[in-house]
């Protein structure tokens, strides 16, 4: 019988799986994934800074690309920054763990009817036992949750010709504002291939692809990149979380991990720092039986929400305080700020300083919305539960 089953070979599965791999061999896990490759088909990308030195080698064989820094650019101006940023892609983990797991401890394809804290039934009614379950399945929504989503539609474009560009754009905010806060995103995988991101913080979840193919191609034609072909399409639509009732959220005793335990940094729905934390502090543990997963998750998740209250003060402000249309203003006053409080923000880590330094000066949102909004006489903010069913305090 496996140590422990982990359900969902996302971003945070997969490092649960790859952490118990590398710092707990002796331990027999299994990773259970619906889909047929490990990640589906998603770009997860990174700050240096957001990984700490202890947890960098659980992190550097994903790594498909790298850099030495980014660029933003916004209305009026551009800013180059030299934090070190890399991607990992579905490939490179989907090929790192088939690497770290005996064949007979992956099981891809394979879809989950039920679960407990020591067992998992599949869909053909097979029965799997284990000392411990960890549920990391994302989520399609979270209840007793509200704020808005973050939505894209990302191609890797193959070009006829070279781009031009040597770093990341990390945000491009210079297109028309549509759907509330709009940016395209851009990593030069290539001389020749770029993976362009169009990316917005909106109220609806709703994805018109059409439109979002139609944009992207827009966008590299202003550039004047000849696109000979699509080599790869990705869509996602994200939290961002700005209020919610964490104690009617997490109901039951199975552990969670990923989105399904609602550890993403609240305001940028950012999820890697985080999954690699957590997937490391599992390694400590000296008992792994699913009543103790389960209190420990929890609790991690539960200390997670009260660290996060700051970030959800400002997804409450850019959803129920600014104009959809001028949304981009807070991100671009944002990115004014000096580089190491940026790195932080990022991370989930801003000190007491860092968010003083964000809400002091001159306000990117109307004084009075801001404070209608934090009292919740703002604009409505969107029910991140799709099924309906989330109060939220």
């Amino acid at each position: 019988m496996p140590a422990l089953i982990v359900v969902g070979g996302g971003l945070a599965g997969a490092l649960i799986t790859l952490a118990m791999a590398r710092w707990r061999p002796e331990l027999r896990v299994e990773l259970i994934e619906a889909g047929e490759r490990i990640g589906g088909e998603h770009v997860w990308s990174f700050f240096a800074s957001d990984v700490d030195e202890a947890h960098r080698a659980l992190v550097e064989p994903l790594i498909a690309s790298r850099w030495d820094g980014y660029d933003v650019t916004f209305p009026g101006y551009t800013r180059s920054l030299s934090t070190a940023y890399a991607s990992v892609t579905s490939a490179s983990l989907d090929a790192a763990i088939r690497d770290a797991l005996p064949a007979s401890a992956l099981h891809t394809g394979v879809k989950v009817r039920a679960l407990g804290t020591t067992w998992v039934e599949l869909e053909d009614g097979t029965r799997r036992e284990a000392g411990g379950v960890i549920d990391a399945r994302g989520s399609h929504g979270l209840a007793h949750m509200a704020g808005g989503w973050q939505k894209f539609m990302g191609q890797t474009l193959r070009l006829a010709a070279p781009h031009g560009l040597t770093r990341p754009v990390v945000m491009d905010a210079r297109v028309e504002q549509l759907d509330g806060y709009r940016f395209v995103y851009c990593l030069p995988f290539s001389q020749t291939q770029v993976f362009v991101e169009d990316t917005y913080y909106s109220d609806d979840p709703g994805l018109d692809l059409p439109v979002l193919r139609e944009r992207i191609g827009a966008y590299a034609k202003a550039r004047g990149w000849q696109v000979e072909a699509v080599d790869y399409e990705e869509t996602g639509v994200l939290p961002v979380i700005a209020r919610g009732d964490f104690a009617r959220f997490w109901q039951g005793d199975v552990a969670r991990a990923g989105v399904r335990a609602a550890l993403v940094q609240p305001l940028t729905s950012y999820s890697l720092p985080d999954a690699v934390r957590f997937a490391a502090h599992l390694t400590t543990l000296d008992n792994l039986s699913g009543e103790r997963l389960g209190r420990t998750s929890h609790d991690w998740a539960a200390n997670h929400w009260r660290e996060g209250r700051f970030y959800r003060m400002l997804s409450t402000m850019l959803f129920g305080a600014a104009p959809p249309q001028e949304r981009w203003r807070m991100l671009a006053r944002f990115y004014k700020l000096p580089e190491p409080l940026i790195e932080r923000f990022y991370a989930g880590r801003s000190t007491l300083a860092d968010m003083a330094r964000v809400l002091v000066g001159k306000p990117p949102v109307p004084i009075g919305a801001a404070v209608a909004a934090l009292a919740g006489r703002g604009r409505v903010l969107a029910d991140l539960d799709p099924r309906g069913a989330g109060e939220v305090a």
